[in-house]
């Protein structure tokens, strides 16, 4: 069976494209070996599944190896002590049943015993009894036992999974008395270690997570363009398609910064959906499959991941209503440009960190990546607060006269935005544009090129107090630079950063709209020469 990219669920080797996890599963060996107890807390679909189920195999030939699911123990497992005793028991005999030949007489027997408190309607059996069992396993076992648990933010929010990792905390503590686990990896979305909770009704949450004894995974499970690029040098090598690996490796990366879903997602719609599946003649198919793996081909991909529903979205979606104080922090972060320091310690900064939203870059806050940045700018874009604003109505009027011949006159669209911001807002002061400049071109941008274009902000200009705004529209770049007027001397020193720019994108013209707010400035647009490079300059 051929292989294919995959987006549901875990992948698998045999089956699926996929990144080599040599390094990563080397490194969490070496955590394993070394006796450390830890979380692999990442964001959603961030291939967590993917990397236990790979080490369950890596592990084997040292390790008894039980990989648990707290997805499939329903409400009722956790009603108390004893109900999840008995659940845990049965699920762990069960993710041992094909080792149990191989161990010794004592090993076989320890697990009856434990299947006997369960099966045997034994009263009393919680908690305490079950880790006493486990304990009698780990000491007869001829191998280390590892215990790894995958979901573990089913459990969280009721007091038995803390007394569970109470349990577990007691016999790290004394291991070297008492026989367990020598190592426990517990995989979600939340830092259990840091697990708020109220335990009474009156109470403030509170941290009050026992997996304080945890250490630190610092693991990089991003993908880098490397592991892009060998995932790719497969794929090419099945169909004999001849792409630019190093090419569209770089570009998967760029728009992704290696988030495992978005990366396979990409991937997946290049390769069975951007043209579209042929007739079965091999040519045709050979020749599609050339035209998709190309930066056109990346940019019709993009378009529809910007688009389409996936419970990955969904998710993040739902985050900014359920947290509100996260939701201003992004719009501040999207629209102003302001930049904001990273504070673990901060709740909207840690709870945007681990759902995957933002990333620290050299101390400061930025959004994880292109696909969640513009799709982000596109929901608060879409919000009726947004469309009822006039720049927005305006744009609806005038978005006609700007395609000429199939593509984008991106110095028309400057000359109107020019016009109809100073007709619409002239009067007001420079503290507006400071906060709404950016959102107030992107209104008027989103819907020329909606449907057709792609666009996103460059992050790399933010602390700069200027904004870049990369427009890709039916194979063309356009690069535009917003930036508030200083001085002369400031910008000069904006249009030859914009040059220098240009050179980076390869490109002989750019454009730039300047928010003035000198009394004698000349409204309009004008283009000039810095560095062999054409500005079209708009002055608002």
């Amino acid at each position: 069976m051929a292989k294919a990219f995959n987006v549901t669920g875990a992948c698998i080797p045999e089956e699926h494209y996929m990144v080599r996890l040599d390094e990563r599963l080397r490194e969490i060996r070496e955590l394993v070996g070394a006796g450390k107890y830890f979380s692999v807390n990442r964001a959603r679909q961030y291939g967590k599944t993917t990397v236990l189920m790979a080490l369950e195999r890596y592990l084997q030939d040292g390790y008894r190896v039980v990989l648990l699911d707290f997805q499939t123990f329903d409400a009722e497992k956790f009603r108390s002590g004893s109900a999840f005793a008995a659940a845990f028991a049965r699920s762990f005999l069960r993710a041992l049943r094909r080792d149990r030949e191989e161990g010794s007489e004592a090993f076989r027997a320890a697990l009856s015993r434990l299947r006997e408190c369960f099966e045997g309607g034994r009263g009393g059996f919680g908690l305490m009894e079950l880790f006493e069992e486990l304990s009698d396993i780990c000491a007869v076992s001829d191998r280390p036992v590892v215990l790894m648990i995958d979901e573990v933010d089913s459990a969280t929010d009721n007091q038995v999974f803390l007394d569970f990792l109470a349990q577990l905390r007691a016999y790290y503590i004394r291991r070297s008395l008492q026989p367990t686990f020598r190592s426990v990896i517990l995989a979600g979305v939340c830092d259990v270690k840091n697990l708020r909770r109220k335990l009474r009704p009156e109470e403030e949450h509170k941290v009050n997570s026992p997996w304080n004894i945890a250490a630190d995974f610092k693991i990089d499970m991003s993908f880098s363009p490397e592991d892009i690029a060998g995932m790719l040098e497969e794929y090419d090598t099945d169909y004999g398609i001849g792409m630019d690996i190093g090419k569209m490796a770089h570009l998967i990366h760029d728009y992704t910064s290696g988030y495992p879903f978005l990366v396979s997602r990409l991937c997946k719609l290049m390769d069975e959906e951007i043209y579209g599946r042929t007739d079965g003649c091999e040519t045709r198919k050979n020749r599609v499959q050339k035209e998709a793996w190309t930066e056109d081909g990346f940019q019709r991909a993009v378009r529809v991941i910007l688009s389409e529903k996936s419970a990955l979205f969904e998710s993040l979606i739902g985050k900014l209503t359920g947290y509100p104080a996260l939701n201003a922090m992004l719009r501040a972060l999207l629209f102003t440009g302001r930049s904001i320091v990273y504070n673990a310690d901060d709740p909207s900064v840690d709870a945007a960190s681990m759902f995957g939203f933002i990333r620290n870059k050299d101390g400061t806050v930025v959004i994880a990546n292109r696909i969640f940045e513009t799709r982000l700018y596109n929901y608060y874009l879409s919000l009726a607060e947004m469309q009822s604003l006039d720049i927005y109505k305006a744009s609806l009027q005038d978005r006609n006269q700007f395609i000429v011949g199939g593509y984008l006159d991106m110095r028309r669209v400057l000359e109107r935005f020019a016009i109809q911001f100073n007709d619409l807002y002239g009067d007001r002061g420079e503290t507006f544009v400071e906060e709404e400049g950016r959102k107030y071109f992107l209104l008027y941008l989103r819907p020329i090129i909606n449907g057709t274009g792609n666009y996103y902000v460059e992050s790399r200009t933010r602390e700069l107090k200027r904004t870049d705004i990369i427009v890709d529209y039916r194979g063309e770049q356009y690069v535009i630079e917003l930036k508030i007027w200083h001085g002369e001397k400031y910008n000069r020193r904006g249009e030859e950063q914009l040059v220098d720019y240009l050179d980076a994108y390869h490109k002989d013209k750019g454009y730039l709209v300047s928010f003035n707010f000198n009394k004698k400035k000349q409204i309009g647009v004008r283009e000039i020469v810095v560095g062999g490079k054409t500005l079209i300059e708009a002055v608002v």
